[in-house]
């Protein structure tokens, strides 16, 4: 079944383009999700007429996310975790435990937008995609550092008086 875009679906295509797909598909989602139109002439008309506003919106999404990405690279993520005697973490840093740190810094990012494949379970550097926007992506670094236990945080505290 041939349908007009009314919308980018990834991996499928993007607004105003017309695919053919499955008519299943068609029928039970993108039709009733109205993220496309049935081709006919008056609904080429519609899309034509919506592409000119969509386009400008999307303009403006692209460079509110540019002027963001170039905030973003120039911040770092430490985030510290509890390590076990063999170097292990005893837990992993998510998407979402990224998106807190950066919350605390006055960066508001939604966790989905973190392309983080699986946690990272080990301490070290790890370069982090995030994806603003269908055209925009950028690389923030993470480093997961190893949290102070108690004794170290005193240790540490009587070499700062005594230097």
């Amino acid at each position: 079944m041939e349908v007009i875009l009314r919308d980018h679906i990834d991996n499928l295509g993007r607004r105003g383009e017309i695919v053919n797909v499955a008519n299943g598909y068609a029928r039970n989602y993108l039709l009733p999700q109205k993220l496309a139109l049935l081709v006919t002439p008056a609904n080429h008309r519609q899309v034509a007429r919506e592409r000119v506003v969509a386009d400008a919106r999307e303009a403006d999404e692209r460079a509110r996310a540019e002027s963001f990405a170039e905030r973003l690279r120039g911040t770092e993520c430490v985030i510290a975790r509890r390590v076990g005697e063999t170097g292990t973490l005893y837990g992993s840093v998510t998407s979402a435990d990224i998106a807190d740190h950066l919350a605390t810094r006055d960066i508001e990012l939604d966790k989905r937008k973190i392309q983080l494949g699986e946690p990272l379970k080990e301490l070290g550097e790890f370069p982090v995609t995030v994806k603003l926007h269908r055209d925009v992506s950028t690389e923030l670094t993470v480093q997961v550092v190893k949290e102070a236990t108690g004794e170290e945080a005193a240790e540490a505290e009587d070499e700062d008086a005594a230097s």
